[in-house]
């Protein structure tokens, strides 16, 4: 499927592994990318891998993404290099340890910092600059959220709460984007397990229910092609999944050790 012009993409959170394989996806078809993360030197060698897949150019960006005091600078320059800005994926978080967070508010307020309150930020400016662009191809903001946000589980409240205020921020602006003429689209993605290396001290006990990064990564691309739903599960499957875990009445949840 072709997708004309080519995007120009900001990606934050480059070097996640679903970030990877969407990005290589978009470089085949001649994409601009402008990419965010903290590593250089890892930078570097995504943005060569990139141009050699067909990328039309790709910049670099090294930088720690809860430092968000020039979220909408950083956005606006990288509009300005790419000759505009018609896509932002967001990617970046961190899993955290549960039973450390509940005894380490530093460890605690990092797991919130990073997957909401920084994310949170980088949405909103992303928002802005989406919304004052011109774009043919459409303009569509994404953000990897989780499953772990549809409803509150002893095993890692503290990342999920931080991944529903960041599903909630994508509901309400989808749904104001809804109301507005050719508005941006909105989309987040509850993502299920990935096989990526941010879960790799996980037991995989549950193994048709983990997807890889490969996966996710067509998922993203045709979550930017094609309008859509604002919410999509990643893979389908979570959301019948985790309708029956909302559904589950107190009681009988309280004995399932999720």
């Amino acid at each position: 499927m072709t997708d004309n012009p080519a995007r120009k993409i900001v990606i934050l959170g480059a070097l996640s592994a679903m970030a990877v394989q969407s990005a290589r996806r978009f470089a085949a078809e001649g994409a601009s990318f402008t990419l965010v993360a903290r590593d250089t030197a890892l930078l570097e060698r995504e943005a060569q891998d990139l141009g050699a897949r067909g990328a039309a150019r790709v910049d670099i960006v090294a930088a720690d993404l809860t430092d968000t005091a020039d979220a909408d600078g950083l956005l606006r320059q990288a509009a300005g290099k790419m000759g505009g800005l018609d896509t932002v994926l967001l990617f970046y978080g961190v899993l955290g340890d549960q039973a450390r967070a509940e005894t380490d508010a530093d460890h605690a307020g990092t797991i919130i910092a990073v997957n909401y309150s920084s994310a949170a930020h980088w949405v909103l400016a992303a928002a802005r600059i989406l919304e004052q662009m011109d774009a043919p191809a459409g303009r569509v903001l994404l953000t990897a959220s989780s499953v772990a946000g549809d409803r509150g589980r002893r095993s890692n409240y503290v990342y999920g709460s931080a991944k529903a205020g960041l599903s909630v921020l994508m509901q309400g602006l989808a749904h104001k984007w809804a109301a507005m003429p050719n508005a941006p689209r909105a989309v987040n993605l509850r993502l299920g397990f990935v096989d990526t290396p941010m879960t790799a001290d996980v037991e995989k006990t549950a193994k048709p229910l983990w997807a890889t990064p490969e996966r996710i990564a067509l998922i993203v691309e045709r979550c930017v092609k094609r309008p859509g739903p604002p919410t999509v599960y990643a893979p389908w499957f979570w959301r019948w999944v985790m309708v029956l875990i909302r559904l589950m009445p107190s009681p009988v949840f309280n004995k399932v050790n999720l």
